[in-house]
């Protein structure tokens, strides 16, 4: 592998890039396994381990890629003459990505040209986060540590808080906190907001300030002692507030038919939106990773790096190639391929929803879109590190 000279901190992309890959067979799983968008691996009553165990692990992947772009945010503001100009980039960027949300990834995710269905996803929040943080950089560093941390800990008070419907307000708040479906032109354009902006902001706040740690010449036990520190503790007050059962999550955890399903009740957090508890169970493991990894180099670190240099282009590639996989495998169904480019009447319709293969051909089409990823992936790395001059790439 032809080696390219870098700053960037490895253990950090190392991380990126194993979330990035199981993102992936999150996102294969929804367009090949049986139900696919419309299955609920996470309901008791119809999943089963392996089924609730596959979406289970790719919860990790979205609080880690924003509070990794807090992180990054934080680094690159290192490396900028004035807080001015770090500002500019983030209010920037995250308008880029909102749009590229709406257009790039929502075309990629329904394929249909007339764009019926405005889902708010991943992208969008680090978008919105991004233009928040071009403000509240300029807050004292501690009042911003506190303010997420208000956040990260808070938010769930305003569970209780609820809204139905269309009118500004409710959609406002399914912006803000509640995630909510509404709908216009009687049926004609769906509106789905996923990811409410409020914990997601939390997440990144906390990346950002988590940036010190990775500052150049900071001495790397120091770093590691404190990266264990708050893995254990995370995981600890996660399981702590989760055995309590009172405070952290909409929904409670609850006894089952048998050993296994407690425990996946048990880890059944909410994500929609992220609940306090999803976020300890997620980033407390997350922190134990850096930990471990920080002086660790070999062929799968390596693979790794390829790919969490360029999360960006990789988001993008893949979901277009996944769908079209799903295309090519709702054909050999015997299914009308069509059938898998959603317009709102067709998403409403439900007609996938007992459709798919097993859960084996997923895992099988996810190691298969990895690694026709990879040297395309590779390829981009190359030409970002050897163009570092265009700033455009900053974006992408």
């Amino acid at each position: 592998m032809m080696k390219i000279k870098s700053n960037r901190i490895e253990s950090i992309d190392i991380l990126r890039g194993l979330v990035m890959i199981v993102m992936a067979l999150d996102h294969v799983r929804d367009y090949t396994n049986t139900g696919y968008l419309y299955s609920d691996p996470s309901n008791m009553d119809t999943t089963t381990p392996a089924l609730f165990f596959t979406r289970w692990i790719t919860h990790f992947c979205a609080p880690v890629f924003v509070f990794l772009a807090g992180t990054s945010a934080f680094l690159y503001g290192s490396k900028q003459s004035s807080k001015k100009n770090l500002a500019k980039f983030l209010f920037t960027r995250g308008l880029w990505l909102v749009f590229i949300e709406l257009t790039v990834v929502n075309f990629a995710w329904t394929f249909d040209i007339g764009l019926g269905l405005h889902i708010f996803q991943v992208i969008w929040a680090i978008g919105i986060c991004m233009m928040f943080m071009a403000a509240l950089i300029y807050l004292h560093k501690k009042a911003l540590l506190v303010l997420g941390f208000i956040i990260l800990f808070g938010h769930n008070l305003l569970d209780g808080i609820t809204m139905q419907g269309n009118d500004p307000l409710s959609i406002l708040w399914y912006f803000t906190h509640q995630d909510g479906f509404a709908g216009f032109n009687n049926g004609e354009s769906i509106l789905f907001i996923a990811y409410p902006f409020l914990p997601w902001l939390g997440i990144m706040i906390l990346g950002y300030c988590f940036g010190h740690f990775y500052q150049k010449d900071f001495d790397v036990k120091v770093r590691k002692k404190w990266l264990l520190y708050f893995g254990l503790g995370a995981v600890a007050l996660f399981i702590g507030l989760r055995y309590i059962n009172t405070y952290g999550n909409l929904t409670p955890w609850s006894d089952q038919k048998g050993g296994v399903y407690v425990l996946m009740s048990f880890l059944n957090t909410a994500k929609y939106p992220p609940s306090l508890l999803y976020t300890l169970m997620t980033l407390g493991p997350a922190m134990l990773f850096l930990y471990a990894i920080e002086s660790i180099k070999n062929w799968c670190t390596n693979f790794l790096v390829v790919i969490g240099r360029v999360p960006f282009f990789y988001y993008i590639i893949h979901l277009y190639l996944v769908h079209l996989i799903g295309f090519i495998g709702l054909s050999l169904l015997g299914e009308n391929w069509k059938e898998l480019i959603f317009t709102p009447q067709r998403f409403n319709s439900g007609f996938l929803a007992n459709k798919g293969f097993d859960l084996w051909v997923t895992y099988v089409v996810w190691i298969a879109v990895v690694i026709m990823l990879y040297p395309l992936c590779n390829m981009y790395m190359k030409y970002k590190a050897n163009n570092k001059n265009k700033w455009w790439l900053s974006y992408l």
